[in-house]
């Protein structure tokens, strides 16, 4: 079957996540992804563990967990850019590319040629996206942009941890890099549409992706709520503002999520815990009175709860339709039996000569399946790459080595 994005090229001038993340996603779609690399060192991720094992040299290799997430498919060239033989053969490359992605700081490509100016004048209907942390102009333009930094930033950190006076209760990041993963599913977003307006109109364009516009879009009703009404949304831990009981409870084994969202759920919770009298408490007879009452509530639901095993739990919810579930550690995620009837968890040969752990992506076709292919080694596919697009030969390549260019 013929991938939806078969013969696109792409040029990938990224590094570490929301960058490397958009350009995957082209590539799972059937784009050929040309990830430039520098010699001897590539992306900034291959430096941070855990590594593939190097079977030839011993130790660790330079593909780490890190990378092999967000460069699956990819093909890498390693090319110096910074050197002006290195920038010319990038620049070369680039023309004969629908696509550019860049994620470097506000104005360092205009050095090298490769900004969207210098490469539309050889490719006048190149795509050119640009992943920043805030974007082309303002006071932060030239800022670097981290992930952390953009959670406290942009507002996400300040609403997720536990309640002010509670025991730990300050602003908490989420342990996945979120802000650099919703920048670069934007920035993909940005790219396909870029692609179908060109091939409405035969025009390129430039799609300005910010780290800080994606982040604040994902507060998404958190932020609606302020300009609504000027009320800062406080921090409210595990529990959910909106509805109740919707919250973490710890049963004998363990903890799990409990989201009762309607009247009929709250009373086959209640009769299922052996409370069906609380369905009558004049302070529970609607969401918003249970929201309002939220203290007291837990504190009845709580004790029902503790002394009872979570699968019994679970499954006597699942009977009645009460929504909830389990608070999977890893090991529970890829032991679930939903996960692995969807196959989430792929086992890809990778050019080291093992296969290599990798996630299934959540694209599913039925016509145009994602082709998944290991992430590669570093400079794996240079002498291929730049014989085929730029004709370059065996001496010319040996030389290009020796002087580190590639």
């Amino acid at each position: 079957m013929r991938s939806i994005f078969e013969g696109l090229k792409v040029l990938d001038l990224t590094r570490v996540i929301a960058g490397p993340l958009c350009t995957q996603i082209l590539a799972d779609m059937g784009a050929t992804v040309y990830k430039i690399e520098k010699p001897g060192e590539g992306d900034d991720t291959r430096r941070m563990g855990p590594f593939l094992p190097d079977a030839e040299h011993g130790g660790d290799s330079n593909d780490s967990a890190l990378y092999l997430a967000y460069n699956r498919g990819k093909h890498s060239v390693t090319m110096d850019i910074s050197t002006p033989e290195g920038a010319a053969l990038a620049q070369d490359l680039a023309a004969r590319c629908d696509v550019v992605v860049e994620n470097y700081k506000v104005g360092t490509l205009a050095k090298y040629g490769l900004d969207e100016a210098s490469i539309r004048k050889r490719r006048p209907d190149i795509i050119y996206c640009s992943v920043t942390g805030f974007g082309q102009s303002g006071p932060y333009a030239a800022r670097p942009a981290y992930d952390f930094i953009l959670q406290g930033l942009a507002g996400a950190m300040s609403t997720c941890g536990q309640p002010d006076g509670a025991p730990g209760g300050e602003p908490m990041r989420t342990a996945i890099p979120i802000t650099d993963v919703v920048t670069g599913l934007y920035a993909a977003i940005g790219v396909l549409s870029a692609i179908y307006h060109r091939r409405e109109t035969g025009e390129g364009q430039y799609v300005d992706a910010a780290m800080l516009d994606a982040s604040v879009a994902l507060n998404g009703h958190l932020a609606l709520g302020y300009l609504m009404n000027g009320k800062v949304p406080p921090r409210v831990g595990n529990t959910n503002p909106i509805a109740s009981p919707s919250e973490v409870f710890a049963c004998a084994d363990g903890h799990l999520i409990v989201a009762a969202g309607n009247n009929g759920q709250f009373q086959a919770l209640c009769t299922t815990l052996g409370r069906p009298d609380l369905v009558q408490d004049e302070r529970f007879g609607s969401n918003a009175l249970r929201v309002a009452n939220r203290v007291a509530l837990r504190e009845l639901l709580v004790p029902l709860l503790a002394t009872r095993h979570r699968a019994d739990l679970l499954a006597a919810f699942e009977q009645v339709g009460v929504p909830s579930g389990p608070i999977n550690d890893m090991a529970g995620v890829f032991e679930d039996p939903q996960t692995r009837h969807r196959d989430l968890a792929l086992q890809l040969p990778h050019s080291r000569g093992v296969d290599v752990p990798s996630l299934r992506s959540p694209l599913r076709f039925s016509a145009t399946p994602v082709v998944h292919r290991a992430s590669p080694m570093l400079g794996e596919h240079s002498a291929q790459v730049l014989a085929a697009e730029l004709g370059l030969d065996e001496e010319r390549l040996r030389a290009l080595r020796k002087q580190a260019i590639i």
